[in-house]
């Protein structure tokens, strides 16, 4: 199983939208801004998840979108088959068993894949939206308090702080660069 860009952001703005249930409606520049997500490519996905009836979108100045249940009633696993398909290694669970029945050279290994999926798929489809926002620190967050204050109608703190970093980008000349953190692995023969 392997969770793509697209999967993980997913994953992120379901969290996000769970965390902030209670609130109604979120703008999608503020899920963004929150979760740190390109803005138009998260259109996209929340457009995907609507069309799934994961959440819901609603007009107007308090507009936005909202999960559509609540988020003790979504599984991982949903949003995850949603977005990237089947959680096995490659294929679905169906294909590994057919594998396993015809190709009895590699059974054994076909075999391994469908413990593996099928451990995967176990955690996936018992954890929900709030098994992962449960025990959080969110109104310690400089994030969560951001998206507090725009919800009481205090969104000049946030313009002022675009305003600073696109006049320090515009200043520098660059764009602004989300950084990976690689930890170093040891070449074959080292270590060990």
């Amino acid at each position: 199983m392997k969770i793509s860009q697209k999967g993980l952001y997913g994953l992120q703005a379901m969290m996000m939208l769970s965390r902030h249930y209670s609130q109604g409606a979120i703008r999608i520049r503020d899920i963004a801004y929150e979760e740190n997500l390109p803005e138009k490519f998260l259109e996209l996905i929340l457009l995907e998840l609507k069309n799934a009836r994961m959440v819901e979108s609603v007009r107007g100045a308090n507009g936005g979108y909202q999960l559509r249940r609540a988020p003790s009633e979504i599984r991982l696993s949903e949003i995850i088959r949603l977005i990237d398909g089947p959680l096995a290694p490659f294929g679905d669970a169906e294909q590994l068993r057919v594998l396993i029945d015809r190709d009895a050279d590699h059974s054994k290994l076909y075999k391994v894949f469908l413990e593996v999926r099928d451990a995967a798929a176990k955690i996936l489809e018992n954890t929900t939206l709030a098994d992962l926002i449960t025990n959080r620190r969110a109104a310690g967050s400089r994030k969560a308090s951001g998206i507090k204050n725009r919800a009481a109608g205090h969104s000049n703190s946030r313009n002022a702080i675009n305003n600073d970093n696109s006049n320090n980008n515009k200043k520098s000349g660059k764009k602004k660069k989300t950084e990976l953190t690689l930890l170093p692995m040891p070449a074959q023969g080292e270590g060990a």
